[in-house]
């Protein structure tokens, strides 16, 4: 093993896919798995412990999603460098992994040596991106709906009504439906459903 390997933290919340990133990590000569976390909001603490150079994170997981703490390394850990590792290959999730200061985005269904390469390359201060993906972003553009916007729509997405969004998210009836009627129409949708639906396709949720 080399005298310094480059050290990574792996962050997944699916126990199988977390073990499995390890084991194949642990076999390259040059790399060494120093921490495994299955929640977002234990990934700041193994950092600040274990100051790995490399944090592998799962875009989908428990407490704060990969890209919150993708913004969090940035402010508060700098020095450890982010790839975003997910099953969603959204231009909306690369897009938002790059403004939080991901230096990488790779898809689980990459071959082996594409994560492995990725690694290494980010680790040596560069960028390690799936050029489609990356055009596809440029294609679709920046994500188009507010906070609010978002927020309402998630609330739709998990089948609330107008009046149960609004008693949740201390809002009037009113505000509600327009926040939903102006989401529908910078999606070109023709309801809320599928603005849910395109919304979550682009990774803009």
């Amino acid at each position: 093993m080399p005298n310094n390997p480059i050290t990574v933290l792996v962050a997944d919340d699916q126990a199988l896919v977390r073990g499995g990133l390890v084991a194949m990590l642990d076999l390259e000569p040059d790399l060494t798995v120093v921490a495994e976390v299955a929640r977002g909001d234990d990934v700041l603490a193994a950092v600040v412990d274990k100051r790995p150079d490399v944090a592998l994170l799962d875009v989908q997981m428990p407490g704060l999603d990969g890209l919150e703490v993708a913004r969090l390394l940035r402010e508060s850990a700098p020095g450890c460098r982010v790839i975003i590792c997910t099953t969603f290959g959204r231009p909306g999730y690369f897009s938002r992994a790059m403004a939080a200061g991901a230096a990488g985005f790779v898809l689980k269904d990459a071959p082996p040596e594409q994560l492995v390469d990725a690694i290494r390359r980010v680790h040596a201060g560069l960028r390690a991106v799936d050029p489609a993906l990356a055009a596809d972003a440029m294609a679709i553009g920046a994500n188009p709906l507010t906070d609010r916007e978002q927020n309402v729509l998630r609330a739709a997405g998990e089948g609330r009504t107008a009046a149960e969004i609004a008693k949740a998210l201390h809002l009037s009836h009113g505000t509600v439906r327009n926040h939903l009627s102006s989401a529908i129409g910078k999606t070109d949708a023709v309801n809320s459903a599928d603005a849910v639906r395109i919304a979550e396709n682009n990774g803009w949720l």
